[in-house]
């Protein structure tokens, strides 16, 4: 008995270190991400209202209030107005993650902290690769997208208000038909925030040429020519910022 009772202290030690206090709102997050996070709460389930999870923290309202604001803030629940309205959790996928990428970044822009110039020169970064895994990963569905996206463009005239949104649509399909849907997540963000089809000088020509290199980057990507997808996306890009203007009229730095 004396040498198991001698044991103890250095066994506690082992298991127990100092920890700072968490302030109540810091306590209230941490909680409800580890609820989340482990399961217990499903995705799309409404959270228990503020009243009731201040009475199970022991917390007043304005602190369960605060606390759930910043969960919101960090993507990880939607706060839903009204009546019927509540939190919940949000539900995770690519296609979320693209668009709180989106906002994120148009925010910064907004606030200056970031420059167009710097978010669209990753567009390089992101593409050439995404079409080069386009021509080994691609499926049948995303190849009939990309066809009737490039089926539109040509029957569309530069000046419809449709055109950015068939721009992105085109880049947005050959970074999903990458295989790596986190790719495709940085690739849409990234096009819909910077929007470079509102940098570009658009005239006919330049119309047609962009239609006729989309196209060139498609059939490398059905012929699975993952070298030849890279060249076409990387002289797309190309073209795309040397006929582009910064809203200071500057060549090539828009995109």
């Amino acid at each position: 008995m004396p040498s198991r009772e001698a044991k103890k202290p250095a066994d506690a030690a082992k298991r127990f270190s100092p920890r700072p206090v968490l302030r109540p709102r810091q306590q209230v997050e941490e909680q409800i991400t580890q609820a989340i996070l482990s399961g217990e709460f499903a995705q799309g389930e409404k959270l228990p209202p503020e009243s009731q999870l201040a009475d199970l923290f022991e917390v007043s309202r304005p602190t369960v209030h605060l606390a759930l604001e910043a969960l919101a803030e960090s993507g990880l629940i939607r706060k839903v107005p009204g009546t019927s309205g509540g939190s919940f959790v949000n539900s995770v996928t690519h296609e979320g993650l693209s668009t709180q990428l989106s906002e994120s970044l148009a925010t910064t822009l907004r606030l200056g902290t970031l420059h167009l110039g710097e978010l669209t020169a990753v567009r390089e970064i992101l593409e050439i690769p995404s079409a080069s895994l386009a021509a080994t990963h691609h499926r049948t569905h995303q190849l009939d997208i990309l066809h009737s996206v490039l089926d539109k463009q040509r029957h569309t005239d530069t000046s419809d208000p449709e055109v950015p949104a068939l721009d992105r649509q085109f880049h947005s399909t050959i970074a999903e038909a990458s295989g790596n849907r986190f790719l495709a997540a940085l690739v849409t963000s990234v096009h819909s925030t910077s929007q470079p089809v509102s940098f570009l000088r658009l005239s006919e020509d330049v119309g047609r040429e962009t239609v006729r290199q989309h196209t060139a980057i498609l059939r490398a990507v059905e012929k699975g020519d993952s070298a030849a997808a890279s060249e076409e996306m990387a002289k797309h890009l190309e073209f795309v910022k040397h006929n582009s203007f910064t809203d200071s009229g500057e060549r090539g730095s828009a995109c």
